[in-house]
């Protein structure tokens, strides 16, 4: 449902198991789309697909709507979390990781996958820890229990987007304009 002060202006059915499906077909179907310059969703409609789709196709309109992570990354325990990317030390020079212990992951190859829901083809960064490092314990830690170099996978892309939400969402106007959210569609379903 898209609601505008309480009132409903917009409504539709889907068999998606999932928001983040529904919003693309969602504005399509919607004729008076048009007449609003802003896009207020909750996290589950968050995703790179649907950042891309709204890059794209509504350039002309702002978006607020949170990724999944969007809540749990503020959190200090997210943000002191060392064995999550965003908290490792990159070395943009050498474009370079470094982990939590210190092993060194360098930038391998790009690879992509292609999302079988969406067909949206998403690129990532590969890093994979060097083979050899400062120490035999580095070393060690450099592999997986199989004997493998560990990987890591970095979308630039979905991270960029990711960035530009937070800006908006942190922004004052952002934090205004998303915590009127609730308020707003919640009672529609209500009555």
């Amino acid at each position: 449902a898209a609601t505008t002060d309480q009132y409903v202006v917009g409504f539709a059915l889907y068999p998606n198991p999932t928001d983040f499906k529904t919003l693309e077909p969602f504005l399509k179907q919607m004729p008076i789309l048009d007449k609003f310059d802003k896009i207020v969703a909750d996290a589950g409609y968050g995703s790179e697909y649907n950042y891309s789709m709204l890059e794209k196709e509504y350039p002309d309109k702002k978006y607020y709507i949170p990724y999944t992570m969007y809540e749990k990354e503020k959190t200090r325990k997210y943000r002191n979390d060392p064995t999550k990317l965003a908290n490792w030390f990159y070395d943009e020079k050498d474009d370079c990781y470094l982990d939590q212990n210190g092993v060194r992951f360098n930038f391998k190859y790009y690879s992509q996958r292609k999302d079988r829901s969406t067909g949206q083809v998403r690129d990532f960064k590969v890093y994979e820890a060097d083979e050899f490092q400062l120490t035999p314990e580095l070393e060690r830690l450099a592999k997986t229990k199989s004997g493998r170099q560990r990987q890591v996978r970095y979308n630039p892309n979905w991270q960029y987007l990711k960035e530009k939400a937070k800006e908006v969402l942190q922004s004052p106007e952002g934090r205004h304009i998303y915590s009127m959210r609730k308020y707003d569609v919640e009672p529609i379903f209500g009555h």
